[in-house]
């Protein structure tokens, strides 16, 4: 159950979100998730700063329900990373990715 919020200070086009959409739909496996649970969100447009420029950049929030190992993160980053350097044009350098792990989260009324 994890949900990828991406939020930039570019564009975001509907082809680029669809394509993204696809490649963190199958690279979620990377954390023992599967496509079937994930939610995104795109949030573009965002007057944003990094390293006091407004040069493009992006924060990827990545929530889950459980836990990932080390490996798996790292795993997960280098994607992501790649992803929002070739969709978005985006540097490595200029994206910062957070993790959040909850052991609640609810779904469909009750939680799991």
């Amino acid at each position: 159950m994890p949900f990828i919020n991406t939020k930039t200070n570019v564009t975001v086009s509907t082809n680029q979100r669809e394509t993204m959409k696809s490649r963190l739909g199958s690279d979620i496996q990377d954390i023992g998730k599967t496509e079937s649970w994930l939610m995104l969100g795109f949030e573009d447009e965002v007057p944003m700063y990094f390293k006091g420029s407004d040069a493009p950049c992006a924060m990827v929030e990545v929530s889950l329900f459980g836990k990932a190992s080390a490996q798996a993160y790292d795993a997960f980053t280098e994607h992501i990373t790649n992803i929002v350097n070739e969709e978005l044009g985006i540097t490595p350098d200029r994206i910062y990715i957070k993790y959040a792990e909850t052991q609640y989260w609810g779904w469909n009324g009750r939680n799991l």
